[in-house]
């Protein structure tokens, strides 16, 4: 048996943080942004929204999707690099506020390539028989680490949620494969050293802003388009497919420029590729499905449809997936 996606759903807050806004934040402008990274605004959760909540949402919506019920999942997965605390995970106070009694839970924590990861560990799950209906869910809430007097980064990040039901089904008819690849040496590219085991909360640790995400944006762009195009062909090759036959590729939303210079290494033509990033920013984990969600509603996927995803985050990971819709 294999898994496929019966159910999709996003929600993004309703504070929006446009470039106008910014440029009364810190040195840049529209255009200096729109530029670099093809984004024009970004969602931003208010005091006292957590993350759950955000993954509740867009849960909810993808549970109606899939004309299923809270009680009948077995899985509660949650991607996410901002939980709503250390401990418990995520997913955990998802179950409660879904009354997803019967499923177990638990977050990944793979930045921008949480969707894909929880995605996989679903699938493989749900092949080795731990259940029948999973729900995977990528949630951010990045404005709680950035720093917004940095303008290199405060320009990239929103917050979101975006989630997708799984059941089981023939193999072949779904998730064709799964991709995943890590390179902890190259962690200093991406990270947000505060608050942890290693540099733990105190004064200091906000004074110093070690809190928020740090990122090496020139080292990064060439890592994430090289890594991205790589497993996509992995997932083709893997699968006897060539990027000809793909309908639809969905990478992850983080700078257009990645985008664009992934799409063409691939050789896929524009209008196959989709971008929702102008509206969102780089909402890391939510990307993916994120992007999903407004896909299907913008009648983008279809029913026999094969749809490449790829993204790339901190660690270093990345990954790729290839569905049959």
């Amino acid at each position: 048996m294999g898994s496929r996606i019966i159910g999709v759903g996003m929600y993004a807050p309703p504070k929006i943080l446009a470039n106008d806004d910014l440029e009364k934040m810190v040195d840049t402008n529209d255009e200096w942004i729109m530029t670099r990274t093809g984004i024009r605004e970004r969602h931003i959760a208010g005091p006292g929204v957590a993350t759950s909540d955000l993954c509740l949402e867009a849960s909810l919506k993808a549970l109606s999707d899939a004309g299923i019920s809270p009680s009948e999942l077995d899985i509660v997965l949650v991607g996410t690099c901002t939980p709503d605390m250390p401990v418990p995970s995520t997913a955990c106070f998802l179950q409660k506020k879904l009354g997803a009694g019967r499923a177990f839970a638990t977050d990944l924590n793979s930045a921008c390539s949480g969707f894909l990861y929880s995605l996989s560990v679903a699938d493989a799950l749900i092949r080795a028989g731990r259940g029948k209906k999973a729900l995977v869910v990528g949630a951010e809430i990045l404005s709680s680490i950035t720093n917004y007097k940095d303008r290199g980064t405060c320009i990239l990040f929103g917050d979101g949620a975006g989630a997708a039901v799984l059941t089981d089904c023939e193999d072949g008819a779904g998730v064709l494969s799964c991709h995943l690849h890590s390179d902890g040496n190259l962690w200093e590219l991406i990270h947000a050293p505060g608050g942890g085991t290693l540099h733990p909360m105190d004064p200091a640790t906000g004074n110093e802003r070690t809190n928020y995400l740090h990122m090496a944006g020139n080292e990064t762009f060439k890592h994430a388009v090289t890594k991205m195009a790589e497993v996509c062909v992995e997932a083709l090759e893997k699968n006897g497919a060539k990027i000809a036959e793909v309908d639809l590729f969905i990478p992850h939303q983080a700078n257009q420029r990645i985008i664009s210079a992934v799409g063409k290494r691939l050789g896929i033509p524009e209008n196959r590729v989709f971008v929702n990033l102008e509206r969102y920013g780089n909402t890391s984990a939510a990307s993916i499905p994120i992007a999903l969600a407004e896909a299907k509603e913008k009648g983008r996927l279809k029913s026999g449809d094969l749809v490449l995803l790829a993204a790339f985050g901190a660690g270093l990971t990345w990954g790729s997936a290839l569905l049959r819709m």
